[in-house]
């Protein structure tokens, strides 16, 4: 069965940093864009960054280009997320997904789902 756990969440004060990783069993990266959402509260959930395996390209939103930065480490099949100048409205839920995408802000286009981490940032 294929599991995408992510780890790194926290809380930390606005300004500040922390680096999520999304971990796979039962899958191999080498195939799949693996993307970060996340969904803060009584908001939608929206994509942040994304690492597609198959073209090697990286993608951002808006919100967090310029301080967020995807990266992926083979040898512990991860792909990580470093997240700096952190502000409040970073503050949600953050979730890796993995998919053979052909958008990769578009959620449905994801196959696998983590469960989730919290991420808290206060000023």
């Amino acid at each position: 069965e294929v599991q995408l756990v992510e780890t790194g969440g926290g809380s930390v004060q606005a300004g500040g940093s922390l680096r999520l990783s999304c971990a796979a069993s039962e899958l191999s990266f080498d195939d799949y864009a693996i993307a970060w959402f996340r969904q803060a509260p009584g908001k939608e959930r929206e994509a942040v960054s994304c690492f597609d395996n198959m073209d090697q390209e990286t993608y951002y939103s808006d919100s967090v280009k310029g301080r967020f930065t995807i990266s992926r480490n083979r040898a512990k099949n991860t792909v990580n997320l470093q997240m700096d100048s952190l502000k409040d409205e970073d503050t949600a839920i953050y979730y890796c997904a993995a998919g053979p995408v052909v958008n990769w802000d578009d959620e449905r286009e994801y196959d696998y789902w983590g469960q989730g981490i919290q991420v808290n940032v206060s000023s």
